[in-house]
């Protein structure tokens, strides 16, 4: 006599077994009608689940988050469904939930065209409105097995043999459609009804490049037409700041398949990394920070001490020496800062002790995951390290807080979210060490008053971390800074420190970023600004461009005095027509464009244009930019990089 509690409190008592849909039912008709899946003790069902003890139940509707996660995988069944009615030879592989969407791999003798993912999604309308009814059942793996060899679906059976071991398995089947699911999903096919195929991908079976090449299709489920449509038009939004494209637009990078996910970087896009390297560089000298350099090649045996052989071999690069010994291209900073932490005996009264590094690091990433500056095989980091004791993580954490929050609010990013990633199942160190850690990183976070979540399992090998995600104007999510404490590498490796009494102490270290990766973070930077940058980070900053050669010698004395400001000038003397000129600055989007002709050559000043801003009309040389001056003054000058203040600017 199962007694079920609702989400109100109220309870429900049953004479015998009831599935989730028949409380529905008892509810309410309209609530049944209603109905997408269930949770049962917090974790989703099938309306069909059979509910034979004491329970709290919830019936997820269309209000409840959870419920657009099943419509989204029930969605990808119905994909599959239809291609394998229209290409019956065609063989599925997986078919998963991702962020706003969903996709399914197929084994196909030719990529799918965007003429065939019309077809099927015309398809699987017809399936929706045929509101198939979706049946969990279950088999032994034996069965599952012979059951899928029999239907012609290797890949299946090959998922199950290589997963699954001696238990039973749940199949769902929707019309003729047969697919191997731990569910849940909706009760038919007519709740599947606002979707889109939005694009193929190649991926190869099981990531590894070495197996064949699948076929992806890419979709997105909503619950309404408003939501769909919001969803596609963002996704145009995105495909037109695509930082790839704007890349080669700008003149900024390149890449080329002589060097697989490595940066060709032009100078306008060096010119933007460097803006970027001195601006933090100077923010850490003012934090306490020694910048150091350590070597690109480190041997074998030290990345075997300090654990990431075992952990990360296979994305490591690797090469040999004369003398035999095994040396690997580093994938992260933190060994050799610690070799450079053991020169010489530390003193308590030298802690903290913080080493910032811009490390080049290399990670030999699958071909098939490198996206343009996104991802990528050669990378450099903000990187540093701070080494300390375990009285001092608490400050050292509140105070590298307050600095990531204000150098992302100083490149435009104001929403931050943050999350506790705890231990993982293969790790380094002992239980009470990860303990001491967390509770650490944990205190921090609530002495700061900071909202935050757990992200359960997902630390480093070494230690649990903050994750830091900014989001951008498009409201995407990008996991850029972090700050990890490490009670175990810096004793694998030796480092130690004479405490007050004279005794020897393994330091705590505290792995720390704020960017990440240069290269990702300018492309996070790209599609944020789709191209327009701040005028304090753009390579160019203004453009002193000419009507007739007469006006030359006046556009050069007013580039130089510019220049001598501090600002980054491009002088346009060409003998082309003046709308070209702005037309293509206006599409390179230069944030100022000063023009001269007779009329400012003889009153001694120069026409001004913002960028998406229209025309400034004339201003007085050498005042043309400083609304410029004062619009990005506030940051750059705070940091040194540019010498001269407005005040003498406008002098």
């Amino acid at each position: 006599m199962p007694l079920i509690t609702l989400l109100d409190s109220k309870q429900l008592t049953f004479p015998e077994p009831i599935t989730a849909y028949q409380v529905a039912t008892e509810i309410s008709p309209g609530l049944a009608r209603n109905a997408i899946a269930a949770a049962v003790d917090g974790r989703l069902v099938d309306l069909s689940y059979v509910i034979e003890s004491d329970v709290a139940l919830r019936i997820l509707t269309e209000r409840d988050t959870e419920s657009l996660e099943v419509i989204r995988h029930s969605t990808a069944h119905l994909l599959a469904h239809a291609v394998k009615q229209l290409f019956p030879q065609a063989q599925v592989t997986i078919g998963p939930v991702i962020e706003n969407g969903f996709y399914y791999d197929f084994a196909f003798e030719r990529p799918f065209t965007p003429d065939d993912l019309k077809q099927i999604e015309k398809r699987m309308q017809e399936l929706v409105k045929q509101a198939l009814p979706v049946k969990r059942f279950t088999l032994s793996r034996t069965e599952a097995i012979e059951r899928f060899r029999k239907m012609g679906e290797e890949y299946k059976a090959k998922i199950i043999e290589a997963i699954f071991e001696g238990e039973v398995l749940s199949l769902y089947q929707e019309g003729d459609f047969v697919d191997l699911c731990r569910g849940p999903h909706v009760p038919n096919t007519s709740k599947l009804k606002v979707f889109k195929l939005t694009r193929v991908a190649g991926a190869y079976w099981r990531g590894d490049a070495k197996n064949e090449m699948l076929q992806r299709i890419y979709g997105t489920a909503w619950f309404t037409k408003d939501d769909l449509n919001a969803y596609l038009q963002g996704i145009e939004e995105a495909e037109k700041r695509d930082h790839r494209k704007l890349g080669k637009q700008l003149e900024l990078f390149h890449i080329q398949e002589e060097a697989p996910g490595m940066i060709f970087w032009h100078p306008k896009g060096w010119g933007i990394y460097q803006i970027i390297e001195q601006y933090i560089r100077k923010r850490l000298e003012k934090c306490g920070y020694q910048e150091i350099r350590t070597p690109q090649l480190l041997a074998r045996q030290l990345w075997e001490r300090s654990g990431h052989w075992d952990k990360f071999f296979k994305e490591m690069f690797t090469t040999h020496a004369s003398e035999n010994t095994e040396f690997a291209i580093k994938p992260m900073n933190c060994p050799g800062h610690i070799q450079v932490f053991n020169q010489g005996l530390k003193s308590y009264r030298d802690l903290p002790l913080r080493f910032s590094e811009f490390g080049c690091c290399h990670r030999n990433e699958p071909s098939g995951a490198l996206h343009g500056l996104m991802r990528v095989r050669g990378f450099v980091q903000d990187d540093a390290h701070i080494f300390c004791t375990e009285e001092q993580i608490q400050s050292e954490v509140a105070a590298f807080i307050d600095l990531l929050y204000d150098v992302y609010a100083d490149f435009g990013f104001n929403e931050i979210l943050l999350k506790l990633a705890t231990r993982p199942e293969v790790r380094v160190g002992s239980d009470e060490s990860w303990d001491k850690a967390e509770q650490a990183l944990a205190q921090a976070l609530n002495d700061k008053a900071l909202k935050w979540e757990y992200s359960v399992g997902e630390g480093a090998f070494y230690g649990p971390k903050i994750e830091f995600s900014l989001k951008d104007c498009l409201g995407r999510i990008w996991q850029c800074g972090t700050i990890q404490v490490d009670f175990s590498m810096p004793g694998r490796l030796g480092a130690e420190y004479t405490t007050e009494q004279g005794e020897r102490k393994t330091p705590v270290m505290l792995h720390r970023a704020i960017l990440g990766s240069f290269e990702r973070f300018i492309a996070i930077l790209i599609e944020h600004y789709a191209g327009h940058f701040p005028v304090w980070l753009a390579p160019i900053q203004a453009v002193v461009m000419t009507i007739t050669d007469k006006q030359n010698d006046y556009a050069k004395a007013v580039a130089q005095e510019l220049e001598s400001l501090g600002l980054r000038i491009k002088l346009d003397l060409r003998n082309e027509k003046i709308g070209y000129k702005i037309r293509e600055h206006s599409l390179q989007k230069v944030p100022y464009q000063l023009i001269i002709g007779d009329q400012e050559v003889q009153a001694k000043q120069v026409n001004v244009r913002r960028q998406g801003g229209g025309n400034l009309g004339s201003m007085s040389s050498p005042q043309p930019l400083s609304m410029s001056v004062r619009e990005f003054e506030q940051i750059v000058k705070r940091e040194g990089l540019v010498q001269r203040s407005r005040i003498d600017a406008e002098k």
